[in-house]
């Protein structure tokens, strides 16, 4: 019974994570594209708020938030997870956003697995599986769809939407796959609202953000309102679906997570009217289907090596 109740604990994370996620994107689509805020503000102001109010949390509960900064190994590990990791999702995940829409960009971030399985190839020096060859041809078959819908001769996204997007994919294999060691030594919470404050901080030094002419902007209703929002539903986004992993396994992860670029998908269609074409369409799913290919093979070699 226990491991029944651990395992739908992790289900319910991931789904409801997954889903809040997926709805900060429209959220931010409509900030950048009926406002002058630029995306390093918004980023910087999201991500030391939430930080700051993850590690208050914390120090309120008793935690000793400031004992990993004693530790130079430890404070290496989270310096790199919160500038490659934290910053790096969230920067290229809004610039694609800014570039193109929600619905690409969540899609495009789905291609971290493909990223993972071609540097672990090129570190070990050794051919990916046929397993894996078969998933990163059926998701890039899906991408191309995605694109062009099946035009060969159209690119129905800008050159720098598709940069922003390939970069999505890249960070958020280094944010899922980088900081495992951290978190079980120090906690998700503790290690996400760090990743948060440091990486804010470091993108706030190199913008100079307390020179910026936008803070006017943050007085304005309803686009305060809609800042605080994303602020808070994409904070509980993050803890839920890096939580989530201690409890299902990454087939069951890689299958729910794919709620995510639904949920975006969905709502831009009721709030902006974004309707895809057909082989558009065909190419989402093929996309999802083998992404979640990679995760299921991976998963019953694995288990078979266990037995073996």
């Amino acid at each position: 019974m226990k491991n029944d109740f651990t395992r739908s604990k992790g289900i319910l994370l991931i789904i409801l994570g997954s889903i809040l996620w997926g709805a900060t994107g429209p959220m931010m689509e409509w900030i950048l594209n009926n406002t002058n805020l630029s995306v390093s503000f918004f980023l910087t102001v999201r991500l030391i708020t939430a930080g700051l109010c993850i590690l208050f949390f914390l120090a309120i509960t008793g935690k000793k938030i400031f004992l990993i900064w004693t530790d130079i190994s430890w404070l290496k590990q989270l310096v790199v997870f919160s500038v490659l990791g934290m910053l790096g999702v969230q920067y290229t995940f809004v610039a694609a956003i800014e570039a193109s829409n929600a619905s690409i960009a969540t899609l495009l971030q789905f291609l971290g697995p493909v990223y993972i399985i071609l540097f672990l190839s090129w570190k070990n020096k050794i051919f990916p599986p046929k397993y894996q060859i078969i998933g990163i041809i059926g998701t890039l078959i899906g991408l191309f769809l995605l694109l062009t819908n099946a035009n060969v001769k159209v690119l129905l996204i800008s050159k720098e939407a598709l940069l922003w997007g390939l970069a999505v994919g890249v960070a958020f294999s280094i944010y899922t796959v980088y900081p495992a060691r951290l978190m079980k030594e120090w906690g998700v919470l503790l290690i996400v609202g760090w990743g948060m404050l440091v990486g804010g901080v470091v993108l706030a030094g190199v913008t100079q953000v307390w020179k910026s002419d936008e803070w006017t902007h943050l007085t304005v209703f309803p686009i305060n309102l809609i800042v605080v929002i994303i602020i808070l539903i994409g904070t509980i986004a993050f803890i839920l679906f890096l939580s989530s992993m201690k409890y299902i396994t990454a087939v069951e992860t890689s299958i729910l997570s794919s709620i995510e670029p639904l949920t975006a998908m969905i709502i831009s269609v009721f709030w902006f009217g974004q309707i895809l074409g057909s082989w558009q369409y065909i190419g989402v799913i093929i996309m999802l289907l083998f992404v979640t290919w990679l995760s299921i093979a991976g998963e019953i070699k694995w288990m078979r090596k266990s037995k073996g």
